[in-house]
């Protein structure tokens, strides 16, 4: 597997919230990321991919709700997130595609 397509598997989508609006304001960007990544991997990731400095990055998972689906109960999946904090002077603009 190539270390371009590790990265893609790594970070899943940007998160467009209204939580992540405001983190951004403090050079934050948040995204989805494989739920058995690791904060060293989503570093990483985010560094080859959009060519930027992280500063920190923290994480946390979601766990998902029990939900009818057509009358029968099932389950959302889990998701993680990841707040990427980036050194200054760096920025990510998620609003467009990659």
């Amino acid at each position: 597997m190539s270390a371009k397509h590790e990265h893609y598997d790594v970070i899943r989508k940007p998160i467009i919230t209204e939580k992540a609006t405001m983190a951004s304001e403090h050079n934050a960007v948040v995204f989805e990321v494989a739920i058995d990544s690791n904060k060293p991997m989503i570093k990483e990731a985010v560094e080859a991919l959009f060519g930027v400095k992280v500063k920190a990055v923290n994480t946390s998972i979601t766990k998902g709700k029990a939900k009818r689906f057509r009358g029968q109960m099932g389950r959302r999946k889990d998701v993680k997130k990841a707040y990427v904090m980036l050194e200054e002077g760096n920025t990510i603009d998620v609003s467009t595609g990659l």
